[in-house]
């Protein structure tokens, strides 16, 4: 749905016969400028290609959907009202869907299961093609001819196989160009190009659908329309036209004809060899039919267009509040199972790095609001966009991201949320029997499942991958990594984790593209601080402690390290950070907790008394300098250089972790009125006073130590 920026002229009119219950003829006076997609190319002249027959000037006013109004004001119409009129119109929408196929293995059995011959001919058509592809990738290896060369020749094959097997291995084609741990470079490369260079099919046969579905001449839909498709995708094609009563620039998608029947035919041979592989394929430990149902629902999900429009009011709904990210908004009368009618966007593919550069701007920059934008997809709600290939995300002339193409989504548990947060915990701290533990709560393994032997293969991976810090691993090493951890050991890879894998992947490819040293788990730690010092999810709040305690020991550098880091991210508030550990803190199961703060409470505390007295003792005159520090040369306390320089240093980090909450551009000193607040109960009198005692021996047994100390003789060494 992408284009490029286009200019109005004056188009081609003609004059339409008004038959009843006749679909219109089109004749074009002149040949049309063809519009394109998103390029570097120079923009077409002509706005649309064809210029319908005119008819009555439309309504004074129009709903939000670009429906005409019956009565009312031009601008006037209430929120109120153009939200009623939108779901009147999206349930007329539904209706119109009424009769969509839903994917149901009992219905493809009975279908299909009639019909041996034909289902024959498809299986014998896609052995021999894909067999014999086969067969020459392994001749290549056996002949030492597995070279870049003959991989990129392999891949063209293999990507002219897929688009004349058809829509179904279309998308998995798809699905493989995003997944750089199964294929090769070349062949990803080439399967990308399945993304939008697809054959299209005649625009008689598109126009007739609109006017079929949606229960009108074409021309009183719409003023003007592209002659053909602006883009075509593995399920439908897209076209460029105006709405006749609003003048909105609106995409049209229309679903190919006997799509369904091609697909339901496909995902039944489909499901018959994952029975085949289940049963007789050992070293497969997934539950392949289980796959090829999920793939399945998506796939027929995808066939429903009011479905896809309902998918992207969802996410315009959860992720359109954010000014850098765009979703175009759905025209319900103008929608049905098989024709999706959205706003028009103006954008260039993200993989157009020149394109984008031209108009100003930068694709790190934008790739860094996709990767904050997929985080709260997949981390904070769980609804996420599982299909983000470059032909979905455009780069719009105004610096934002545009998302389009809603029809393959998918959620993310809300145990697997926070339990991937914390997985990211535990591989910061290299505690790999927590993160092999993790893999209960993500869904990986059985609860009967013993994870003891998986802990020195993750250890044997992550040990060597992390010789640099973890924010310098890229995704790919990760997902390699890991795969080879997956298939030795029986897990069960959920379908939603897969999608993930693929959407986080895509988008380093991108960043990839623009700078070959860009880490995107770099450019996520911003959020995952964010989360980590501000979330009351109870298991957030635990990693959180045990990310920063260990053996006992508050590890300062990492509550400033997550502060630096959590600030970057536009979303982070200073007053809401370590809210939910003071809580716990100060709660009834917090004793344990409240045991290692009174520790750390005391360090600070003398650490901050005896900093300020020994730079006191420092800006003292010099002939006062002996009588404070009882003859001492060294200073005013028995401390050694290493005590003293340990105990400065904590000082100062605290000085500065301090300072970054303050320096924050939200900062309100209110924030400190809940804490205020908290300390006013209980507990936290008694937490305070245990700190003050321990203060008050610590300082107690330091002056004794100098009262009690021998002043040095004249002249003797110390």
């Amino acid at each position: 749905m992408a284009a490029t920026t286009t200019s109005a002229a004056a188009a081609v009119a003609f004059s339409l016969p008004s038959l009843p219950g006749r679909p219109p003829r089109r004749r074009r006076l002149h040949a049309p400028c063809r519009l394109r997609a998103a390029s570097t190319a120079a923009p077409p002249t002509p706005d649309l290609s064809i210029q319908l027959s005119p008819r009555s000037s439309p309504p004074a006013s129009t709903s939000t959907n670009g429906a005409a109004s019956s009565a009312g004001p031009p601008v006037a119409a209430s929120l109120a009202r153009d939200r009623a009129e939108d779901l009147q119109a999206e349930a007329r929408a539904m209706a119109r869907a009424a009769g969509a196929t839903v994917y149901s293995p009992e219905l493809l059995a009975s279908r299909y299961g009639s019909r041996p011959f034909k289902v024959a001919l498809r299986a014998a058509e896609v052995l021999s093609k894909l067999g014999a592809f086969a067969l020459k990738v392994l001749l290549d290896e056996r002949r030492g001819e597995s070279f870049s060369a003959r991989r990129r020749a392999r891949a063209v094959e293999l990507r002219t196989i897929l688009t004349r097997l058809g829509p179904t291995f279309v998308k998995i084609g798809q699905g493989l160009s995003t997944r750089p741990d199964l294929c090769p470079p070349e062949y990803l490369e080439e399967l990308a190009e399945l993304q939008d260079s697809l054959p299209t099919f005649p625009d008689e046969e598109a126009f007739a659908c609109i006017e079929r579905e949606l229960g009108f001449p074409l021309d009183s839909i719409y003023s003007a329309i592209s002659p053909s498709p602006i883009a075509a995708a593995s399920l439908g094609q897209v076209y460029k036209a105006r709405l006749k009563y609003s003048g909105k620039l609106v995409a049209v998608k229309v679903q190919r004809p006997g799509i369904e029947d091609a697909i339901g035919q496909d995902f039944y041979l489909l499901r018959g060899l994952g029975f085949l592989i289940n049963k007789y394929v050992d070293i497969v430990t997934s539950d392949v039919v289980a796959l090829m149902d999920e793939f399945g629902r998506r796939v027929f999900q995808e066939l429903n267009y009011v479905q896809e429009g309902q998918n992207a009011r969802r996410f315009k709904k959860l992720y359109a509040d954010k000014q850098d990210v765009l979703v175009p908004d759905i025209f319900w009368d103008y929608t049905s199972a098989k024709v999706l009618t959205m706003e028009w966007i103006e954008g260039v593919k993200l993989n157009q790095q020149a394109a984008i550069e031209s108009q100003g701007l930068k694709v790190l920059d934008l790739v860094n609001i996709g990767i904050q934008c997929s985080l709260r997809q997949l981390l904070e709600y769980g609804y996420f966009h599982a299909d983000p290939h470059p032909g979905n995300i455009l780069a719009t002339p105004e610096g934002k991201l545009a998302f389009l193409d809603f029809g393959m989504m998918s959620e993310t548990p809300e145990d697997a949320r926070v339990a991937i947060i914390g997985h990211v915990v535990h591989l910061v701290n290299r505690d790999y029997e927590a993160m092999a533990r993790d893999y209960y709560a993500l869904d990986f393994l059985e609860p009967d499942v013993d994870v003891a032997p998986i802990v020195p293969a993750l250890k044997s991976f992550f040990d060597d991958a992390l010789n640099a810090t973890v924010s310098e691993l890229n995704f790919k090493t990760i997902v390699d990594g890991l795969g080879a951890v997956l298939y030795q050991y029986p897990f069960n890879v959920p379908a939603y984790y897969a999608l993930i894998l693929r959407s986080l992947t895509v988008l380093e490819g991108l960043a990839l593209y623009a700078d070959p040293n860009f880490k995107v788990l770099a450019a996520s730690y911003p959020y995952f601080a964010k989360r980590l010092l501000t979330d009351p999810n109870p298991y957030l709040r635990d990693a959180l402690i045990e990310l920063l305690f260990k053996d006992g020991k508050f590890r300062w550098n990492r509550l400033e390290n997550l502060l630096v880091q959590g600030r970057q991210d536009r979303e982070f508030a200073a007053k809401d950070a370590l809210q939910p550990v003071l809580k716990l803190l100060l709660g009834p199961d917090g004793e344990e907790l409240r045991v290692l703060v009174v520790k750390e409470a005391v360090r600070v505390t003398e650490a901050i008394t005896i900093g300020a007295l020994i730079d006191s003792y420092n800006a003292a005159p010099e002939f006062l300098k002996p009588l404070i520090s009882n003859g001492n040369p060294g200073g005013p306390f028995k401390l050694s250089d290493v005590e003293r320089e340990q105990m400065i240093e904590l000082r100062d980090r605290v000085f500065r972790i301090w300072g970054l909450l303050r320096s924050s551009d939200n900062f309100d000193p209110s924030l400190l009125q809940p804490i205020a607040q908290v300390l006013q109960e209980p507990e936290a009198r008694v937490l305070g006073s245990r700190v003050a005692g321990g203060v008050t021996q610590r300082l107690a047994a330091r002056l004794l130590q100098q009262l009690l100390r021998t002043p040095p003789v004249p002249g003797s060494s110390m």
